[in-house]
């Protein structure tokens, strides 16, 4: 009798969890396809920026001879940045055996891809001839970082198509064949072939979890070398600002920053939109406000190593520099970004109070923020005062202001990444059912009972 109450309480504790999980697959309501309508409008104006920046060229953006990086670069700085949580939480994490990550493993992975697509969809829409693009790989140089760059992103992106997907498959099962009635033909289609004739069976966990731990251990290398590669793409110019060989660390530690907040919010949002308190506790934001800390106190060091040194030694290129960041033009966003993104956030979330759900995704939303406002920084203002002295030119080409054409298409990467992120959480649950279950007690074999053999 108690076998058959353990197994009863089993089926219906999993019914729970599969019913809360394929909550925001099911839910259709009028604030979700305005959501979507957003989206896809702002998008389409996006891209008809882009299609007049095609026709017309690069001379409709305020980039010019001086300033050849503007915002577009800063913008694929941004998400190269945020496209690095995936390895953090869903690699480091995982390794290190860290229980309270895997609910939030699966939300991690949503971010990073989304983010590194973009970042690749970034680059061709900076190109003045994207109908090139194909010569990168055609013809491209060793010797050139832009292939270093191209070659990582496209290896990161590949890895974290397959950490969201190999973890998916039990899930798709599930979903294949317990709701039929509650989803249209094509998604079942589509659940059926990509979920491989899943039959839970033991040997096809064992190789999950094998493929799993593979993917882990290799995205390590490569989560550090795309972000590593990007501030090489800097720091291989005598430029002052860029000239140091401290950028690469230094993107590391403030990508970890990008990431940690954007997946803080993600996570609030899913909570909130779809109930899911008790599966985003509490327990798990407390935790991501710590790591939050601690991913910005390193990130701090490395901002004092930036500016203390050439600040001590104060060489005159150096000193420009500088003085243009802490009491120039661009000073007022330096020091915002710098109070609001990096020392108030540190101050804040010491306090278990800014750990609770709101006010740390509120925090996290303004990291975030200044994280792209620091990518910023560190583009334009070195590209003002390259060493060759700036004279007998319009005044248009010494200063970079965007047009409106750069800020609709920046705001199409932004737009663009939330659509993917919500295309995948409307296909897929945002949390692992089957390792959820299994975290819970339920035994494997209430999981596979339902399914096709």
């Amino acid at each position: 009798m108690d076998k058959i109450e353990s197994a009863a309480e089993s089926r219906k504790l999993l019914n729970k969890i599969t019913f809360d999980l394929t909550r925001s697959i099911v839910k259709k309501d009028e604030l979700t396809r305005f959501w979507f309508f957003i989206l896809i409008m702002f998008a389409g104006v996006g891209l008809w920026g882009w299609t007049i920046q095609f026709s017309t060229g690069l001379g409709v953006t305020g980039m010019r001879d001086y300033v050849s990086w503007g915002m577009y670069i800063a913008n694929f700085v941004f998400f190269v940045a945020v496209s690095l949580i995936g390895f953090l939480i869903s690699s480091a994490l995982h390794l290190l055996k860290i229980n309270w990550a895997k609910p939030v493993s699966r939300v991690a992975e949503q971010v990073a891809i989304a983010a590194v697509a973009l970042a690749g969809v970034i680059i061709i829409m900076d190109m003045g001839r994207p109908d090139r693009f194909l010569n990168i790989f055609l013809h491209g140089r060793f010797a050139s970082p832009i292939i270093w760059d191209v070659t990582v992103i496209t290896t990161y992106l590949v890895i974290s198509l397959l950490l969201f997907y190999i973890p998916l498959i039990p899930d798709l099962a599930l979903m294949r064949d317990r709701m039929g009635k509650e989803l249209p033909k094509w998604q079942i289609k589509l659940y059926t072939v990509l979920a491989l004739g899943w039959k839970g069976k033991a040997e096809q966990y064992k190789i999950i979890y094998h493929t799993l731990r593979i993917l882990m251990l290799l995205i390590i290398p490569v989560g550090l070398s795309i972000h590593t590669v990007t501030s090489w793409l800097f720091a291989a110019t005598l430029r002052p600002g860029w000239d140091t060989s401290i950028l690469g660390p230094y993107f590391v530690a403030g990508a970890f920053v990008a990431g940690t907040a954007a997946v803080i919010v993600v996570m609030y949002i899913y909570r909130l939109r779809y109930n899911l308190k008790d599966y985003f506790q509490d327990l798990h934001f407390n935790y991501m406000g710590k790591l939050l800390v601690f991913v910005c106190l390193v990130y701090l060091y490395f901002n004092i190593n930036e500016y203390l040194v050439p600040g001590y030694k104060m060489k005159l290129a150096d000193g420009i520099h500088l003085t243009e960041l802490f009491k120039g033009n661009h000073s007022g966003m330096f020091w915002i970004v710098q109070l609001t993104g990096l020392l108030l956030p540190i101050v804040l979330l010491l306090f278990p109070y800014f750990r609770k759900p709101l006010p740390i995704a509120i925090i996290s939303l303004i990291v975030m923020i200044s994280a792209w406002f620091k990518r910023y920084l560190i583009v334009i203002p070195t590209l003002e005062h390259p060493f060759l002295p700036v004279q007998n030119v319009p005044v248009n080409f010494q200063n970079y202001s965007p047009t409106s054409t750069e800020i609709m298409i920046t705001i199409f990467s932004f737009v663009a990444a939330f659509l993917i992120i919500s295309v995948l959480a409307k296909l897929f649950p945002v949390i692992a059912i089957w390792e959820y279950a299994e975290d819970q007690g339920i035994d494997k074999k209430y999981l596979t009972e339902n399914l096709k053999n």
